[in-house]
């Protein structure tokens, strides 16, 4: 976890790379979406969407955020396929957590690239209705 420390550094100081939020984003990836979305970002059919060459995660990049700081339930169609399941609220994770693993997310299994700023996600934050229970 090295690097998430030394990208928060380079994040408070605004001299964080494309290349340095995609090392980060990597292992926070691994460490709080993989055990539903897989390593490999190809989810399980029927079950938790793909982010592997994901239609829906590149439509709307300040979705992508909603849905990380509020979960998502109900219906979803993913690259043709539907799901029906839940995601809990990621609130927990901070800003910079976030802008780091959508960045990740956004250039890695063949998904075609786009940054996620930590400004972003702060400003999403403040005029998102956090979810009853969920960490703020």
């Amino acid at each position: 976890m090295a690097i998430v420390s030394e990208i928060a550094s380079a994040q408070s100081s605004g001299m964080v790379t494309k290349e340095q939020q995609i090392q980060a984003g990597m292992v926070l990836y691994n460490g709080t979406c993989s055990v539903c979305h897989q390593q490999n970002g190809e989810g399980l059919e029927g079950v938790f969407p793909p982010l592997a060459n994901s239609d829906y995660l590149m439509a709307d990049q300040r979705r992508a955020v909603e849905i990380v700081l509020n979960g998502l339930s109900g219906p979803v169609t993913v690259n043709g396929i539907d799901y029906s399941s839940v995601m809990p609220a990621m609130s927990q994770l901070n800003d910079d957590e976030i802008a780091n693993i959508l960045t990740f997310s956004l250039n890695s299994w063949g998904n075609e690239g786009g940054v996620v700023t930590t400004d972003e996600v702060a400003g999403i934050r403040a005029v998102t209705a956090i979810p009853e229970g969920a960490a703020h």
